[in-house]
């Protein structure tokens, strides 16, 4: 091919291009070759002949198609699609459609028309030039996903900006002086967007709520929990509802329940907890079998449907649990109040009953409500202490239910579950909440024996709904459900285990499991724990709850559900209606009404877990803000284009160590190897490897640590 001629051909393609695009940019109404040459200003009548060359090849090759003659569409059979706008650190976004077998449709900065992150979006796809990806742009927002923010004032004479936390909220709000709400300047507050005029960059906010001084613990902890859109009390409305109801238990409500208040039970719970809401009762029958209660607080017996409070507690759908402090899916009337199961005091439950044989196999099981007297309250560490000096109260009970509990659990990790076991940070702190150390929290035979007991129940609870009813007309409950691996994600993983030296056999569902168990075993205590924990997690899929009856892969339960923590969880509250009303005959309730339940309760669950990490962020950052200059030994945790992630072993604080930093290469990201490669000297840091870093910066602010490593 001449020069020349390959000239002209990169000349034609640009020239194409631009007449596809005439047609992207007008909606693809139908053009001919007069009016796409004047869109593109070419008034030579050689050139508009260029152009019908242009739309006739174009036509033959099925770009566009001839609707009428002379006149040129074209030819997408999908031009528009709804979904979910994700937006990237440089301002372009993907669009998530529904439909998980559809490719995400990129969105360049421009074309997003003031769409924000998270916004139900309606978006003109463009046809698909070859090799190229799917690439579209916002006609119209369909719904909001926030209109609130929390972030700073920057006040200047005759107006004020608001600096948005949230780093993927690119655009700065502008507020009216007569819209601060007293807020000063550099305060931490809530904004609310309220207009957003047509090709106006910025749009027009008014401070909601002042929370307080930038780098204060509470300012920052409630500037999170608004920011998850968790409020920070309860409306008027719904504390007089809880606290109208009457405190005492009447006889004839003990009547209508089996009555446990003789038989010895008690809690286990973490030392500094408030709300108790499961109990263990334990009885020695005189057939040598063990009766074992599960008894859960019966919050569904004070909570009315539709009531003030009931609609507070589903908006929630959880209790969220930051660094230093509680915000209660229900007031503490409640929480700590009437259903949580205190020592020496009569109180209302639901309960799971089994009647076990020496090796916990289940002889007979019955569900219904009870009355219990809690004979103590246990911390772990004091049951722990019973375990293992074999001394202490209730020694003999203690010991043979975790002797039970070992069979349970060593009969589930038969049947293929996997144990996930990650280090889990707390921070000790001081009276005004800055933390002054770190420690790992454990978990030992004492978690454990409550864990299986209260897994007992969930498997058991869902198993006796979903054997109800028959075929089509099987029960609507609500289920905890967990998908299996995708089989990629499994593959890479398993690639990454094998550079530790770990096979994953990936046969089926058991092996995985299997093998999974055995690399968490021995992987325990190890620097690299996790690391390789965090990342089967990541390749596994999210729990969730739903209505539709599936097995959960996790725990290798073919049914599962919570019923164990009403007190905390919304959906619990759920199952324990639907227990009660199929216990009482009820016929089957509106499948699709409680499905919509049960995303609300998703969805508000991933806010719950996503605010308790950004608490944790900030603690971590705070803490080191005054270790800045000091080095620390950390293992890799992640690698990005622009960074790599690393973990501070002593203290398990993450930061980033920036590509741009390291000096000694240009360094790029090789996604499918979990790894940063320098480019001339091929010198590569991988997931997992050690470094020494020092730390470089901390902005409290965005939750952000810096860190320079130190070539060895």
């Amino acid at each position: 091919m001449s020069k020349k001629h390959k000239h002209n051909s990169s000349i034609n393609q640009v020239l194409t291009q631009m007449v596809l695009d005439i047609f992207e940019q007008n909606g693809n109404t139908p053009l001919n070759h007069k009016q796409v040459s004047a869109k593109l200003n070419v008034r030579d009548p050689d050139a508009r002949g260029v152009i019908l060359d242009i739309l006739k090849d174009e036509a033959f090759k099925g770009v566009l198609k001839e609707i009428t003659p002379g006149k040129f569409q074209l030819l997408e059979l999908k031009t528009f699609i709804e979904g979910k706008v994700d937006l990237t650190n440089d301002g372009s976004a993907f669009i998530v459609t529904d439909d998980p077998s559809e490719t995400d449709i990129f969105v360049a900065p421009r074309k997003l028309r003031n769409a924000l992150n998270g916004d139900r979006v309606k978006v003109y796809v463009y046809a698909k030039s070859r090799g190229k990806r799917q690439e579209g742009e916002v006609i119209e927002i369909l719904q909001r996903n926030k209109m609130e923010f929390t972030g700073v004032v920057k006040l200047s004479e005759r107006f004020a900006f608001f600096i948005p936390d949230d780093r993927k909220m690119m655009h700065d709000i502008f507020i009216p002086i007569s819209d601060l709400n007293g807020a000063k300047n550099g305060i931490k507050a809530v904004a609310e967007i309220t207009d957003w005029p047509a090709g106006a960059k910025n749009p027009i906010g008014r401070i909601k709520h002042v929370l307080g001084e930038q780098g204060e613990n509470d300012t920052e902890m409630n500037a999170i929990l608004a920011e998850y859109g968790f409020p920070l009390s309860f409306p008027a409305e719904v504390e007089r509802e809880a606290e109208e109801i009457p405190n005492d238990i009447t006889a004839e409500e003990i009547a209508k329940r089996r009555d446990f208040r003789d038989v010895l039970t008690f809690t286990i719970d973490p030392f500094d907890a408030k709300d108790f809401d499961d109990a263990l009762s334990f009885k020695k029958l005189d057939n040598g079998n063990y009766e074992v209660g599960v008894h859960i607080a019966d919050v569904s017996h004070y909570i009315i449907p539709d009531s003030a409070l009931d609609k507070e507690a589903y908006e929630r759908g959880t209790s969220v649990y930051l660094v230093d402090r509680v915000i209660p899916m229900l007031p503490e009337r409640l929480s700590n109040g009437l259903c949580s199961l205190r020592p020496k005091e009569d109180k209302l439950c639901f309960a799971a009953v089994f009647e076990l044989d020496e090796e916990a196999n289940i002889v007979n099981q019955w569900f219904g409500k009870t009355a219990i007297h809690s004979d103590r309250r246990f911390a772990y560490e004091e049951v722990q202490d019973v375990i293992e000096t074999q001394t202490g109260d209730y020694v003999e009970e203690i010991l043979k239910l975790n002797a039970l509990a070992y069979k349970l659990r060593e009969r589930k990790f038969k049947a293929g579950a996997i144990s996930f076991e990650t280090t889990e940070v707390k921070f000790k702190l001081d009276e005004t909440g800055k933390p002054i150390g770190v420690y790992v929290k454990e978990r030992k035979d004492a978690h454990k024996l409550i864990e299986d007991f209260m897994l007992l129940a969930n498997r058991k609870v869902a198993e006796h709904v979903s054997k109800m009813g028959k075929g089509k007309h099987k029960y609507t409950f609500v289920y905890r459900v967990h998908d299996t691996p995708k089989p990629d994600a499994l593959a890479n993983f398993a690639q990454f285990a094998a550079r530790f030296g770990y096979k994953i056999n990936t046969k089926s569902d058991k092996e995985t499991a299997k093998s999974l168990n055995f690399l968490m075993e021995d992987v325990e205590g190890k620097k690299e724990q996790n690391v390789l924990t965090q990342l089967a997690i990541r390749s596994m899929a999210k729990a969730i709850y739903t209505t539709k009856s599936s097995s959960h892969y996790g725990l290798a339960f073919d049914h599962y559900t919570h019923f164990t923590s009403p007190i905390r969880r919304y959906p619990d509250v759920m199952v324990h209606r639907l227990l009660q009303h199929y216990l009482n005959g009820g016929q089957s309730v509106n499948a699709d009404h409680y499905e919509e339940l049960c995303k609300h309760s998703s969805l508000m669950e991933k806010k719950a877990a996503d605010a308790e990490r950004s608490s944790v962020k900030y603690k971590q950052a705070e803490y080191l803000k005054d270790q800045v200059g000091n080095v620390f030994t950390g293992i890799i945790s992640g690698v990005t284009e622009w960074g790599m992630y690393v973990e501070i072993v002593e203290n398990k604080c993450e930061g980033m160590i920036r590509l741009r930093d390291i000096s000694d290469d240009f360094y790029t990201l090789d996604e499918k190897n979990y790894a940063i490669i320098g480019q001339r000297k091929k010198k590569t840091y991988q997931l997992g490897d050690e470094v020494q870093i020092r730390v470089k910066n901390v902005d409290l602010t965005k939750k952000q640590i810096d860190f320079t490593l130190i070539n060895n």
